[in-house]
């Protein structure tokens, strides 16, 4: 009558120990796998521009003691459509990154000086627009892209105003202005700190990207990397971190 018995308990207990088993040997099999998964996501994702992080810390602690690193705003970079929109230092580039999953969508200009004192200039002539709750920012329409004929591009600036708000952009250009022409070289404000967060301000610096159209007329997020186009040969700067990975981008 317990003929049956070792067949209904002792085979599936022999499963249990070999399903057991299997689970280990992937286990052990996967953790290389993840581990230089991790290392090449740390690596794109960390490694890139720390070379270039240091320079940018210590320049920061004494922005007199690398004149070299310095861009002088208005100068254009050989043949370049964009002029340079502002004096200081390029901190950092488009698609650097500064924690895991994150991907800099533009690029970062330090003056070393207090918010509110460093001009920012457009670095190409088109029509700017700044909207209704836009403290430190505007966007510049650019309808035939220099680098691509027929392709609209739009040029956006950000941080021009104080930690707490107070806007450094120009008074020309008010809160709800629309689609108003500037020519390459108009004063639109100043470098900022502004962060949304009174309590945790940026460093005083300006940010700027090339942003794509919809193609419905209107700017994509700028947020978003994919959004946005590689700016290096608007500025003739070396200005992508994944060819330029440890360098600051100065004009040859």
């Amino acid at each position: 009558m317990w003929v049956d018995t070792p067949y209904r308990f002792f085979v599936p207990h022999k499963m249990s120990i070999i399903l057991q088993m299997t689970k280990k040997i992937i286990l052990i099999l996967a953790i290389p796998v993840m581990v230089a998964a991790a290392g090449i996501f740390l690596y794109y994702n960390h490694a890139m521009g720390s070379g270039r992080t240091g320079q940018v810390v210590g320049w920061l602690n004494d922005p007199s003691s690398r004149p070299e690193l310095m861009m002088t705003s208005g100068t254009r970079c050989g043949d370049a459509p964009f002029i340079f929109p502002t004096n200081g230092m390029v901190g950092f580039i488009w698609d650097d990154s500064f924690r895991p999953g994150h991907r800099h969508a533009g690029i970062d200009i330090f003056a070393g000086t207090e918010a509110g004192v460093t001009p920012v200039i457009a670095v190409y002539s088109g029509y700017l627009t700044r909207k209704a709750d836009w403290k430190s920012s505007v966007i510049i329409r650019v309808p035939g892209d220099p680098l691509r004929s027929g392709r609209p591009v739009w040029i956006y600036y950000t941080h021009m105003a104080d930690a707490q708000g107070n806007s450094f952009i120009s008074p020309e250009f008010p809160t709800g202005t629309s689609e108003v022409f500037v020519e390459a070289g108009t004063f639109l404000g100043y470098q900022g700190n502004f962060s949304g967060n009174p309590n945790a301000p940026v460093g005083v610096h300006l940010h700027i990207s090339v942003v794509e159209d919809d193609g419905f007329g209107n700017f994509k997020n700028e947020l978003e990397i994919e959004n946005t186009y590689d700016p290096s040969p608007y500025f003739g700067l070396p200005l992508n971190a994944r060819i330029n990975s440890d360098t600051i981008p100065v004009c040859e």
